[in-house]
């Protein structure tokens, strides 16, 4: 019996030991889950617009929205990839936000929205611009030197979230059309 009795304690010793380590083991993966989960939590869509336009230069700011506006998703997920240097979802997550929610250029300090600015003047380019949109036979154009790649993809999103009303009036104030004309213009651009 005596015999027995040493090989069975060590034996209940290592089935102990090794429930040990398997309770541990489990414990450390339900919390790394835990931490991976939070950090893959999503975030609000318009904090993380602010976040990821602030990691643009000008140049860049002006290239991605000039892509969102002409509906090359996936070449405006390409350029924020290299730009930023992050990963495929987040670049894809940023570029999603900031094409629901336009972010101006911001330097260093926050600057007024170029679209919301009631006080001053927009400023005139050395160029104009032609926006063109058609829908079958009906055609529409605006030919400014107020507008830019950058203003009309933020007019063409505003639109294309569903604020008429605003891309309208963004598309007036950039322009020498009525706001009965920007209606029109903007209508075809929502399909």
């Amino acid at each position: 019996m005596d015999s027995i009795l040493i090989p069975l304690l060590i034996l209940i010793a290592v089935i102990a030991g090794v429930l040990l380590l398997i309770r541990s083991f489990t414990k450390r993966s339900a919390e790394s889950k835990a931490d991976i989960a939070a950090a893959n939590a999503p975030k609000d869509p318009v904090e993380l617009a602010r976040e990821s336009a602030a990691k643009l230069n000008q140049e860049q700011h002006r290239q991605l929205y000039s892509l969102i506006a002409q509906g090359q998703g996936m070449a405006a997920i390409k350029l924020y990839l290299q730009a930023t240097g992050e990963g495929l979802r987040a670049s894809r997550n940023a570029v999603g936000a900031l094409a629901a929610h336009p972010q101006p250029f911001t330097p260093e300090a926050p600057a007024k929205d170029l679209l919301a600015d009631d006080d001053d003047e927009p400023e005139r380019f050395p160029y104009r611009y032609r926006a063109i949109v058609s829908k079958g036979d009906v055609t529409r154009e605006v030919s400014s030197n107020m507008l830019n790649d950058e203003i009309y993809g933020r007019i063409r999103t505003l639109a294309k979230s569903g604020d008429v009303e605003g891309a309208a009036l963004a598309l007036t104030r950039h322009s020498d059309i009525n706001i009965k004309q920007a209606r029109e213009f903007i209508e075809l651009l929502e399909d």
